[in-house]
């Protein structure tokens, strides 16, 4: 399948990492994103397993370990400031050299674009608004481009993916709201503690300021029903409603709620699944969120890099069959995305408690999770070889 025409809706992780991997295999890639740039918003994500042997692969390491924030720990304050609990986060991770590093999202998504810019065309502000396909390719019509032909087209736009509704149906039908809302924006100004996550808790409700290598990132994070009337480009909307719901909380919330009025860049949805029974129609395949958005908890950006790669493999084997290609894919890399899946509610529980109760339970499990640690230790040595 070299030479072919490829077009990709989406310049973000997924989107770059597969136009890298497939302009390596000889297809000649096209991308198309909504935006006119990449945004500057969005928390620290972890490259994690999989995806660290692919951008090892692509030369980049080196740079992800640059822009790693180094942080060590997350502490849980109350409403004063005072300390209330502490998870230690280098306890998780294996040794110095091999720790998987924690990149900002926008310049993890950066140094990815890079990394494919030279080998793909870009299409920026832009989207598709329609697709008809045949046997041998598919017919592309742009909002602002020219109609285009291309053999194959890759929807790796997200969890609002115009090519999933173009290809599959309408959004309601696969995306499910997860009963929890998420806002970030960059914020300027010190921070306590560069090694460290902030986090405050009501119930119900977290607020956190991550240091992000002195680019410092709030989040805003509220369980709720699916709301009624939302639209997740309404920045106007997102204000409103940050505003409302954290309105009577303490900490550095009133600052931080002054910060989102003024923002220009804020990011706003709802903490959603994506569930598709099947990731390609024909010549049309979804990659990413716009597949198997588990987001927020996880590990969204490494399954994107490690789907991105697996795509462009299985492609590269398939020769002339992309329906084979497609299903290969999507059968190695649901392994990945499954048991992630399963993992939500322990997420949800530990940052987001409920009640007051809950957050009680949390702040004395992290107090205690030190010592169980350490006694755990000390038992494996006083174990007989």
């Amino acid at each position: 399948m070299s030479n072919q025409t490829v077009l990709i809706s989406g310049a973000g992780i997924a989107g770059s990492t597969l136009a890298y991997w497939l302009a390596q295999h000889g297809f000649r890639p096209t991308v198309v994103e909504r935006a006119a740039g990449l945004r500057s918003s969005g928390n620290p994500v972890d490259v994690r397993g999989p995806a660290m042997k692919v951008v090892e692969r692509m030369g980049l390491m080196p740079r992800l370990r640059a822009a790693d924030s180094n942080v060590t720990d997350m502490r849980f304050v109350n409403a004063a400031g005072r300390h209330v609990g502490r998870i230690n986060l280098r306890a998780f991770q294996m040794s110095e050299g091999d720790r998987e590093p924690e990149v900002p999202r926008a310049e993890l998504a950066s140094i990815l674009l890079e990394a494919s810019s030279d080998d793909a065309e870009f299409l920026w502000d832009d989207t598709i608004v329609s697709l008809r396909q045949d046997k041998n390719g598919v017919n592309v019509t742009f909002d602002r481009a020219e109609p285009r032909r291309f053999d194959l087209v890759i929807g790796a736009d997200g969890l609002h993916s115009a090519v999933r509704r173009l290809a599959f149906g309408p959004e309601a039908d696969f995306v499910h709201h997860m009963g929890i809302y998420v806002a970030t924006l960059p914020i300027d100004g010190p921070v306590d503690n560069d090694r460290e996550v902030i986090l405050y808790n009501a119930p119900g409700r977290m607020v956190s300021v991550h240091p992000s290598r002195g680019h410092a990132v709030a989040a805003f994070m509220f369980r709720s029903p699916a709301l009624p009337g939302f639209d997740h480009r309404d920045t106007e909307q997102h204000k409103r409603l940050v505003t409302t719901t954290f309105a009577d909380d303490s900490w550095r919330v009133p600052e931080l709620l002054e910060r989102v009025q003024a923002a220009d860049d804020i990011y706003f949805d709802s903490v959603s699944q994506v569930r598709l029974l099947q990731w390609s129609s024909g010549r049309i395949a979804v990659l990413g969120d716009a597949a198997s958005c588990v987001s927020l908890f996880g590990d969204g950006s490494t399954l994107a890099i490690a789907g991105a790669f697996t795509l462009a493999e299985e492609l590269a084997a398939a020769h002339t069959d992309p329906e084979t290609a497609f299903r290969r894919y999507e059968s190695r890399h649901r392994t990945l995305v499954e048991p992630k899946l399963r993992g939500f509610g322990a997420a949800t529980s530990m940052l987001i408690p409920a009640t007051r109760r809950g957050i009680a339970v949390r702040n004395l499990a992290t107090r205690l999770a030190p010592m169980m640690t350490a006694a755990g230790s000390l038992r494996r040595r006083l174990q007989p070889a």
